[in-house]
């Protein structure tokens, strides 16, 4: 799933390709579900003749801001992504199509189809994002705001981190790398971390989400139900991985071999050296 480096990196490249001030001219609707706040057709006539007037992120959603107060939020989940193409439906994996002012089309591509759209007033959409956490880039997460959320829990770090009321946008991946930099076991109790572990933890994750961005995000693999940016750009941050997906590679502190188990249902990646139980 796209996590914040690669939603983050999709808005980058939307805003950089000129979609604000692109009225919406026409929409095609392949797959009804994708569609969650209204029938396919509600959603076409909706939505047509809208202008974007911005394009930003919160969390894992992408959220198009149009000029008439409307928002469009949109969640990738598994496999969703956007492509600028022409009008025409390139294969069976686009389910929407917004065709714009300028010739061009956006395209959601989704292999898997779990991802949605919510077209909305800003008043339901900031009802759909009020149950979100806080954004972990922000100046505003301090170490002292992690620590009182990691203590106010007993549940153990990793599916804590990964609730996305307790911080935005953060997934699989980049919690694996944040908790191997920050040398704590994915299984410990989040109440039970001491201070300076705290501060690691907040230094790593920011590390860890803007390395993400610095490289474009993560792509794993070849498949179309990885992650792509606009124009099939590939992310490189693979390659700067330290624990996920690297069962067996030596951890480049220790030498020893990365382990995989399971926590809380999600495959994880750690050291069991450098992150040991306590």
């Amino acid at each position: 799933m796209p996590e914040l480096p690669e939603v983050q990196t999709i808005v980058n490249d939307l805003n950089a390709a000129g979609m604000t001030g692109r009225q919406v001219v026409q929409a095609q609707v392949f797959w009804p579900r994708t569609i969650a706040t209204s029938s396919p057709e509600t959603f076409r006539r909706s939505i047509k003749g809208q202008v974007i007037g911005t394009i930003g992120r919160r969390a894992k959603f992408i959220l198009f801001g149009f000029k008439s107060g409307k928002r469009l939020a949109v969640h990738l989940r598994m496999t969703g992504r956007f492509q600028i193409g022409k009008s025409d439906r390139p294969n069976g994996h686009v389910h929407v199509i917004l065709s714009l002012d300028d010739g061009r089309s956006l395209w959601f591509h989704d292999t898997r189809k779990f991802g949605r759209f919510y077209l909305m007033d800003t008043s339901e959409s900031e009802s759909l994002l009020a149950s979100l956490g806080p954004e972990p880039l922000d100046a505003a997460f301090t170490p002292g705001v992690l620590a009182g959320g990691l203590a106010r829990h007993h549940r153990q770090i990793k599916p804590l981190l990964l609730d996305q009321t307790f911080i935005a946008g953060l997934g699989n991946i980049y919690v694996d790398e944040s908790l191997w930099a920050a040398r704590i076991h994915p299984l410990r109790r989040a109440d039970t971390l001491l201070p300076a572990e705290v501060k690691a933890l907040h230094a790593a994750i920011r590390h860890t989400l803007r390395q993400g961005l610095k490289y474009a995000g993560t792509t794993l693999g070849r498949g179309q139900s990885n992650f792509y940016s606009l124009g099939e750009s590939r992310g490189t941050n693979d390659t700067h991985l330290k624990v996920f997906r690297r069962t067996g590679l030596p951890c480049e502190r220790c030498k020893r071999p990365i382990e995989r188990i399971v926590v809380g249902q999600r495959s994880t990646h750690l050291c069991q050296w450098c992150q040991r139980l306590q």
